[in-house]
């Protein structure tokens, strides 16, 4: 590899093995931006079932299990979508806690990465 200077920098296993990491981490990071999304849709779905049953007037609605569509009491529908509700709260608020720590690696590894090769390696994405 190329420093900025002209001199080769030396690339140890360690430093190997720092490039890898920041590259496995940018994949997790790509793989979580995916799930963050689909986690967010599934909130906004639950809220606009949750909005929906408010303007029911039925006793007994039908909840969805899966495939199949079930005829649920309407207090047993809310109390199951007000879980899944706070389930699905926590999966997108465990997923964005495991994003900032990834990010945070990342900007650790970046700061190694560059300054042992400086212009002469590339982790930024076009």
């Amino acid at each position: 590899m190329q420093q900025g200077d002209g001199a080769e920098a030396q690339v140890t296993w360690e430093d190997q093995q720092n490039i890898n990491r920041f590259g496995r981490l940018n994949n997790r990071l790509h793989e979580l931006d995916d799930e963050i999304k689909l986690a967010k849709e599934a909130n906004e779905n639950l809220d606009d079932a949750g909005n929906e049953l408010i303007l029911s007037d039925e006793d007994v609605v039908r909840f969805q299990i899966g495939e199949v569509f079930a005829h649920m009491p309407r207090d047993d529908v809310e109390t199951r979508l007000e879980q899944m509700k706070e389930d699905a709260a926590k999966k997108l608020e465990r997923l964005e806690e495991e994003k900032e720590s990834i990010l945070a690696q990342m900007v650790e590894l970046k700061k190694i990465l560059y300054g042992k090769f400086k212009d002469a390696i590339n982790l930024e994405e076009d």
